[in-house]
């Protein structure tokens, strides 16, 4: 298994969570720290693979090695062969496999199951041959294996045409991200630090963690972008540049005082920093939009992100099926089935056109085969508790959130995900604090964020905040609850204008919430507490028949 999954360009999927799905038949509520199977079995793979190779694979051409720490297989030429004699050769060789390979422990089973056992043994000896000698003869015809490039292709189409095994991770190729350190000192130190820890969490970008290598054609990095960090204009300033790999553009530049470098404050300034330049709606993909470079991922990416910017049934369509094309050329990517089930929700929810048959069910699968691909993506566990959030599992949703937010906590929409979950869930207090920061650190975000926080602040009487996040639910495609947030602000402002005009809209094409708004908010799942206050406040606000 894992060294079919390596070969097919699927390494990053070699995690402990997906090995437990896949190979042990777990579920999706798997947890490695109290089912140790994983890592039971890897441990004594291992074994068995050194056993094998000082034995019997002493003379194969390639030893496959499964490094601690990691599940993805390493093939390594046996240079001894090379040099050793035949007659060494053979008396390296065991005469007959040993009786018992696998260590028999305190309690296991009796003897009886001994040849069953051989025979498992066997099998697996064979297999490891098969698989060595055709990776033997995959080196001596093609001299090395084949590399998964890092940059995007200029066309993806004819790299298709030409029928290129790279073509797939072509189109699934991700903006490159590197770190530089050319700055000294413990501000600079923590600034590193905090940097490296949240670029591995973002699943919207592949990070090296190292710096460039020097001589390097960089021309040719199209969507290679480099972090640098360099002493600042004040002593004990850092000063952080994002730079385009191929031209050394600066597309961004900010600079971080001794107060902003200092332990617990370094994390939020790092995260505002890299939620503005990482993620689909960030400075990194803007840049690949505006040169003309991108993928087919990156290009289904950016149209999500403007789905969620402003939300309609045109963008909803384009969104879907740009992923939905990347989905049935089998991608490898989590974020596709992710943002796929997102999707399908949206659509059986606010009753899309497209796609016709979107159901639950479909979104179910599509999340779970998210959380398959990618068993540590903070998006694809978002997109279950998602899921779980809409079918009023509160409980639930929270448990998944706040998984996606400890797999990547300098990732603010993963904050806010996982604040929407507890406003949603009831708990207020906990929940609009965490979602406010993800507000007021982030220039551009989804909508849905401000209507979280009109809530949570709704529920806690901070009517001036309320009123803020109302404001911004403005959108090409008016939304029922979104209209009714406004009308809500509107009266605790004193608007009365601004009353009028939105009765007269919520009128006008909302009939059924209008003469209902307890169905609606029942439909969607809003916590009883929640339903009674928006209803009272939507008959003060002069809506006709508020019941």
């Amino acid at each position: 298994y894992l060294v079919e999954r390596e070969q097919a360009g699927e390494a990053d999927r070699l995690k402990g969570f997906s090995i437990a799905m896949d190979v042990f038949g777990k579920d999706a509520d798997f947890d490695s720290a109290t089912d140790a199977v994983v890592r039971v079995q890897a441990g004594r793979l291992r074994d068995l693979l050194h056993q094998y190779f000082a034995t019997e694979g002493a003379a194969d051409p390639i030893r496959i090695v499964v490094p601690r720490g990691s599940y993805v297989p390493v093939y390594e030429t046996n240079y001894a062969r090379a040099t050793a004699s035949p007659a060494d050769l053979r008396a390296r060789r065991a005469p007959e496999r040993p009786q018992h390979p696998i260590p028999v422990m305190a309690g296991s089973p009796a003897p009886s199951a001994a040849p069953l056992l051989m025979r498992q043994i066997q099998f697996f000896w064979l297999a490891i041959a098969l698989v060595v000698t055709m990776l033997g003869i995959l080196i001596v015809r093609q001299g090395t294996f084949l590399s998964i490039p890092t940059a995007a292709a200029p066309d993806e189409e004819a790299a298709a045409a030409t029928g290129s095994i790279d073509a797939v991770a072509v189109m699934e190729a991700l903006p490159v991200v590197y770190l530089t350190v050319k700055a000294q000192g413990p501000e600079a130190d923590r600034v590193a630090a905090a940097m490296r820890a949240g670029l591995t969490g973002f699943d919207t970008i592949d990070f090296i963690g190292r710096d460039l290598e020097d001589g390097r054609d960089r021309t040719a990095d199209a969507i290679s972008f480099v972090y640098e960090l360099r002493p600042g204009p004040v002593a004990g300033d850092i000063t952080v540049e994002l730079q385009t790999v191929a031209t050394g553009r600066v597309l961004l530049s900010r600079n971080f005082s001794r107060a902003d470098t200092a332990p617990g404050e370094v994390e939020d300034r790092v995260a505002g920093l890299l939620s503005a330049t990482v993620p689909a709606s960030g400075t990194i993909y803007t840049a690949i939009q505006q040169g003309g470079q991108q993928t087919g991922l990156i290009r289904c990416l950016l149209l999500n992100e403007a789905y969620y910017l402003d939300q309609n049934a045109a963008s909803h369509e384009t969104a879907y099926r740009c992923l939905e094309a990347l989905a049935e050329k089998d991608a490898k990517s989590s974020l596709v089935y992710s943002e796929l089930a997102s999707l399908q929700l949206e659509a059986v929810t606010d009753h899309y056109s497209y796609p016709q048959d979107a159901s639950m069910e479909k979104a179910w699968t599509l999340a779970h085969k998210a959380v398959q691909r990618g068993a540590t993506s903070p998006n694809a566990h978002r997109a279950y508790g998602y899921l779980n959030a809409r079918l009023g599992k509160s409980e639930e949703s929270i448990r998944w959130m706040r998984k996606a937010y400890e797999l990547n906590t300098y990732d603010l929409s993963m904050a806010a995900a996982y604040a929407y979950g507890l406003i949603f869930a009831g708990r207020y207090a906990e929940g609009t604090p965490i979602i406010a920061r993800a507000v007021e650190a982030s220039s551009g975000h989804p909508t849905w964020w401000d209507f979280g926080l009109f809530v949570g602040a709704f529920m806690q009487g901070d009517m001036e905040r309320a009123g803020s996040a109302a404001a911004a639910l403005t959108t090409t495609a008016a939304k029922s609850h979104y209209l009714a947030a406004r009308l809500i602000a509107a009266k605790a402002a004193g608007d009365a204008a601004a009353q009028r005009a939105i009765l007269a809209e919520l009128n006008a094409d909302f009939p059924q919430f209008v003469a209902n708004p307890r169905q609606t908010f029942v439909q969607r799942k809003y916590p009883v507490d929640l339903i009674d206050r928006l209803v009272d406040a939507l008959r003060e606000a002069g809506l006709g028949s508020a019941s």
